[in-house]
C-alpha cells in the first residue's frame, strides 16, 4: 500500500546550523508515528516544512505517492495536512465558531458570515470525534485542554488527512494529555494519520504505533513500542546512556529561609485564590508544590516573587520581610526564579542570548561600570553558559525568540542557577525539556540543595515533584491541605489528596515504590 506520506531527503539550513540534514521519513494510513527528540533535535523544523513555514533546500514531499510542492500552510491544507502548534494559533475575544471560521469563512447571501451553519458542522465534527467542545463559548474561557480540542476540530473543518502534533502536552495536566491520547486513537480509529512530535518517553510508548528518532538533525533510528523500552530510547535521543532516576541521599535540612505565614492573595476581581496558607522552606531542602493546576500555585510563586500584590499575611526572606517589596530587591536578597511562562514571564524575546543570561545582574559588576554596559563581558559569560548548559544556539547574539522552546528554558535555566542563590523558586523548570536536558537540571537543582540552597518547586509532573521532594505540601483551591515528607508520600496518595480528599479520611501509604521521572 503507499504511504500516505512520504518526505525524501529533506534537507534544511540556517546561519550556522544544519537544522535537517537528508531526512527521509513515511507515514500510513491510520497511523500515529512519534517523531522523538532533543530540544533543537530539528523535529519542529522538518514540520514547519511539511506545513509550509518553511522551504527546504533539497527534497521532496509526496502525499499518497504523488510529489507536492508546499509553499504555504494554504498549499499544506489544500494538499490535507494540517497542525496542531505547540503555542495554540487561537484569538481569545472569538468565539470556538469564529476561531474555526477564520480563514476560511462561509457568507450570507447579504455578506454577513454563515455562523450558524458553522457551528452546526462544528458540533458534527466534535461529535464524531468525541472533541466535546461548545460552538459559542469564547475562547478566553476555555481551559488549556479544550482550547487544544478547537486547534484540532479547525483541521477536521478543514477536511484535514494528515495531523501534525507539535509537543501537544507541554501545556496540559496530565489527565489533558490522557484525554488527547484517547482523542488521537479515535482519528486514526476513523482513518485519520496523525504525526506526534514530542521528547516525552513515556507518552511515546503508550501511544505511538511507530517512533522515529532525531538527533542533530538526522534520523538515527527506527523502533517500536514493542521493541523499546524508556532506557533505550533515551539513549537513541542523546547518544548516551541516561540516568533515568535522580540520585539523592537523605540530608537534615537547615534552618528556616523562608517563611510565609497566613497568606492570602486576591485576583484582580478580589477573588481570593491563596487562602491563608502557611510553610517554611529549609536551607537544603526541596518542597515540592503538587496539585491541579489552577488551585493557586501560580498565585503562590507570584506572591513569593513579587509579581503580584499580596492582599494579607507575612513572607520573610533569611529573616528579612519582603511581603511588599520589589523583584530587584527580593533577587538582590539571593533568590532565584523560574517562572512557568518562560516567554511572557522568563525572557525579553527581541533579545539576544547574551542579554537574556544577564537579566537579573546586568547592573552589577563586572557586567556595568556606572551605566555602560561591559558587553565583552556579557557575551564571554553568556559563551560558558551556553557551553555549560548546553543551550542550542548558533551564537550568543541570536535572537532568544528564535530558540526552540526548551532551549529558550535552558537559557533561564543557566541565567538563575549559575549565580550565588539562597533560595529558588522554581515552576515547572523542566517543561518542555528533552530527556538528557531534564536528568541535567534535576541534578543541578540537588546539586543546589546540597549546597544549602532552599527550593520550592511546583510541578504538574507528580514523578518529578515525588522524585525531587523532601517534603510536599498539596495545594487545593488555594489551600494546602496537607504537607507530607517525602518517605510517607506515593503517587496514590498524594493523587488523592490533589482532588480534595481530606487526610483523615485517606488510608496512610504503608510504603514507598520508586517514581522514574516523566520524561
Amino acid at each position: 500500500m503507499t504511504p500516505i506520506l512520504q518526505l525524501k531527503g529533506i534537507t534544511k539550513r540556517f546561519p550556522g546550523v544544519l537544522a535537517n540534514d537528508h531526512i527521509d521519513l513515511t507515514l500510513n494510513q491510520g497511523e500515529i508515528l512519534a517523531l522523538l527528540g532533543e530540544n533543537g533535535a530539528g523535529k519542529t523544523t522538518l514540520m514547519n516544512i511539511l506545513y509550509g513555514l518553511y522551504q527546504p533546500d533539497e527534497g521532496e514531499i509526496l502525499v499518497k505517492g504523488q510529489p507536492i510542492k508546499v509553499s504555504s500552510p494554504t498549499d499544506a491544507i489544500n494538499a490535507g495536512i494540517g497542525m496542531v502548534h505547540q503555542h495554540f494559533m487561537l484569538i481569545p475575544v472569538f468565539t470556538v465558531t469564529e476561531n474555526v471560521m477564520l480563514g476560511d469563512e462561509s457568507l450570507k447571501v447579504a455578506g454577513f458570515l454563515d455562523r450558524p451553519t458553522a457551528a452546526k458542522k462544528i458540533k458534527e465534527i466534535s461529535e464524531q470525534y468525541s472533541l466535546e467542545v461548545n460552538p459559542d463559548e469564547y475562547v478566553r474561557d476555555l481551559p488549556v485542554g479544550v482550547q487544544q480540542r478547537v486547534e484540532i476540530i479547525k483541521l477536521l473543518y478543514r477536511e484535514a488527512e494528515i495531523l501534525i502534533f507539535d509537543e501537544p502536552t507541554a501545556v496540559l495536566t496530565p489527565h489533558e494529555a490522557n484525554e488527547l491520547f484517547d482523542i488521537m486513537r479515535g482519528l486514526v480509529k476513523k482513518g485519520k494519520s496523525i504525526i506526534f512530535i514530542t521528547h516525552k518517553l513515556r507518552e511515546v510508548l503508550e501511544v505511538a504505533d511507530r517512533i522515529m528518532v532525531i538527533r542533530r538533525g538526522a534520523v538515527v533510528g527506527e523502533t517500536t513500542p514493542a521493541e523499546a523500552d524508556m532506557k533505550k530510547l533515551a539513549s537513541m535521543m542523546v547518544g548516551r546512556e541516561v540516568q533515568l532516576v535522580v540520585s539523592k541521599v537523605h540530608k537534615e535540612p537547615g534552618p528556616v529561609v523562608a517563611a510565609v505565614q497566613d497568606l492570602v492573595v486576591a485576583d484582580a476581581t478580589n477573588q481570593i485564590m491563596i487562602d491563608q496558607i502557611s510553610f517554611d522552606v529549609r536551607a537544603g531542602e526541596i518542597v515540592g508544590v503538587a496539585g491541579v493546576q489552577g488551585n493557586g500555585q501560580t498565585e503562590l510563586v507570584e506572591a513569593l516573587t513579587g509579581l503580584v500584590k499580596i492582599t494579607s499575611g507575612k513572607v520573610t526572606l533569611l529573616g528579612e520581610d519582603i511581603t511588599h517589596a520589589t523583584p530587584r530587591h527580593i533577587t538582590k536578597l539571593g533568590s532565584a526564579h523560574v517562572p512557568e511562562d518562560r516567554q511572557r514571564d522568563g525572557l525579553v524575546l527581541p533579545f539576544p542570548v547574551a542579554e537574556n543570561l544577564v537579566l537579573c545582574t546586568y547592573h552589577n559588576s563586572p557586567f556595568a561600570k556606572g551605566v555602560i554596559l561591559q558587553y565583552d563581558k556579557i557575551v564571554s559569560t553568556a559563551e560558558e553558559l551556553i557551553k555549560d548548559f548546553d543551550i542550542r544556539t548558533p551564537n550568543a547574539y541570536t535572537q532568544v525568540g528564535s530558540l526552540s522552546g526548551g532551549n529558550q528554558q535552558k537559557v533561564i535555566i543557566a541565567r538563575e542557577l549559575s549565580r550565588p542563590i539562597k533560595f529558588l523558586v522554581a515552576s515547572q523548570p523542566t517543561r518542555g525539556l528533552d530527556v538528557g536536558s531534564i536528568e541535567y537540571i534535576h541534578k543541578r537543582i540537588v546539586q543546589k540543595r546540597d549546597e544549602g540552597c532552599a527550593i520550592l518547586l511546583v510541578s504538574p509532573e507528580l514523578d518529578e515533584i515525588l522524585e525531587l521532594s523532601d517534603r510536599i505540601a498539596v495545594m487545593f483551591r488555594g489551600k494546602i491541605i496537607a504537607i507530607v515528607p517525602s518517605e510517607d508520600a506515593t503517587k496514590e496518595y498524594i493523587g488523592l489528596l490533589m482532588a480534595g480528599i481530606t487526610p483523615e479520611t485517606i488510608e496512610k501509604p504503608t510504603g514507598k515504590t520508586v517514581v522514574e521521572t516523566t520524561f
